[in-house]
């Protein structure tokens, strides 16, 4: 299921970031992809380790921790440090999968990619080109948040960036791992969620159908869920 999260990051953090990324010195995006990867990828990307991917990559995790849609839909387990990346000059990423187990170099930290995270940093007005396809999307021509939107899809999903043909895109990428690996569980859960939260609106928190509608979340994940 693919699910876009509006306004991750309002104006003046995407202001923020950018003033971080567009100072930074960007290397071939390449240092970083598989052998398939490899192949089709052709964009720029901050070092991973870098003093701006850090700075950067802290204020997305901040971000993400404070969007209770996004907790509702992705159930996160671990993030893998936010990577950036940038296209212009007819720089594209050919259709591909995601790797299905991402180890950070150096370090013991590793994570299954059960869902992808593209976090738009530019105004879609200021390239061409440049959106993103997913398979089984609707958006033929592929998709171009605003600036501070983000979207989340399964890391199984063959997909890619359309070539950019004017301006530069600039964005961030991310991989999770869900506490619920199943993706049918996790829609469940979600379609869930928002239930409740529709009902202790209307009923409010303390009334018994909202409890007891609670508690079912709450032992599904508890079931389903590997923490």
């Amino acid at each position: 299921m693919i699910r876009i999260i509006p306004d991750l990051i309002d104006a003046a953090g995407v202001k923020a970031l950018r003033t971080i990324l567009d100072r930074a010195d960007w290397i071939d995006g390449n240092e970083t992809s598989g052998p398939q990867a490899a192949l089709a990828k052709r964009n720029q990307q901050l070092p991973e380790f870098g003093d701006a991917a850090v700075e950067a990559g802290r204020m997305v995790i901040d971000a993400l921790g404070r969007s209770p849609l996004f907790m509702a839909a992705a159930l996160p387990l671990k993030i893998y440090p936010p990577f950036f990346n940038r296209y212009s000059g007819g720089e594209a990423f050919g259709d591909h999968i995601d790797n299905a187990v991402r180890m950070r170099r150096g370090t013991d930290f590793r994570i299954r990619s059960d869902l992808s995270a593209t976090l738009f940093l530019a105004d879609p007005d200021s390239y061409e080109g440049g959106g993103l396809v997913i398979e089984g999307m609707a958006e033929a021509p592929g998709l171009k948040l605003p600036a501070g939107h983000l979207i989340l899809y399964p890391s199984s999903t063959v997909h890619r960036v359309e070539p950019v043909t004017g301006g530069v895109r600039v964005a961030s990428f991310m991989w999770i791992q869900s506490m619920i690996r199943d993706q049918a569980q996790r829609n469940l859960l979600f379609d869930l969620d928002l239930g409740v939260q529709g009902a202790a609106a209307a009923m409010g928190q303390g009334d018994p159908t909202v409890v007891r509608l609670t508690g079912v979340y709450h032992n599904l994940l508890r079931q389903w869920a590997d923490a």
